[in-house]
């Protein structure tokens, strides 16, 4: 683990020791509202706690199979249709940090990957398969699947928009 992560993770410790004394000194202090805002922050841990678990299970698996560079051959020049599923999917499927995918898809564009995947890949991360139940939850089911549907088009349109502009003329590092 990385000197970084440790202070994030620590100042995530740190923020969860602050806010438990704060609860602290406002029910100490006798704030009526402590107590009600305490039992709602549990209930909604216990509704998210099966989804959560069934996002780690999935990331899990999809970190575990998932290897860049095999993928490469699959997203170049003549990827047609199955490049375009796989940039799509892949980008609906990743988590973590915009910044730690850099690197992936800079490899993946050194063997060969298509702009327009890169552009199609990024634009579908807008999809949060973990936040895909809670908006259910607040907006329905009809809502989510349509606002899916037509963020996955304006991925793959951003991605064809990218393919028709003129080639790449910089050297990748």
């Amino acid at each position: 683990m990385s000197g970084k992560q440790r202070r994030s993770r620590w100042m995530g410790v740190r923020l969860l020791a602050l806010v438990l004394l704060l609860y602290a000194g406002l029910a100490l202090a006798g704030s009526p509202g402590v107590l009600p805002a305490l039992h709602k922050a549990l209930e909604i841990l216990k509704t998210l706690l099966p989804i959560l678990a069934v996002v780690v299970i999935i990331s899990g698996g999809i970190n575990y199979f998932l290897k860049p560079k095999a993928l490469a051959k699959h997203l170049g020049e003549e990827s047609g249709l199955r490049g375009w599923m796989i940039a799509l999917g892949a980008g609906v499927l990743s988590h973590g940090p915009m910044y730690a995918w850099y690197p992936v898809i800079a490899e993946l564009r050194r063997h060969g990957m298509r702009d327009g995947l890169v552009a199609a890949f990024f634009y579908a991360r807008a999809i949060k398969v973990p936040l895909l139940p809670m908006m259910v939850a607040y907006f329905g089911l009809d809502f989510t699947v349509l606002l899916t549907l037509l963020t996955l088009l304006a991925a793959w349109g951003q991605g064809v928009i990218m393919d028709i502009l003129p080639a790449r003329q910089e050297e990748l590092p």
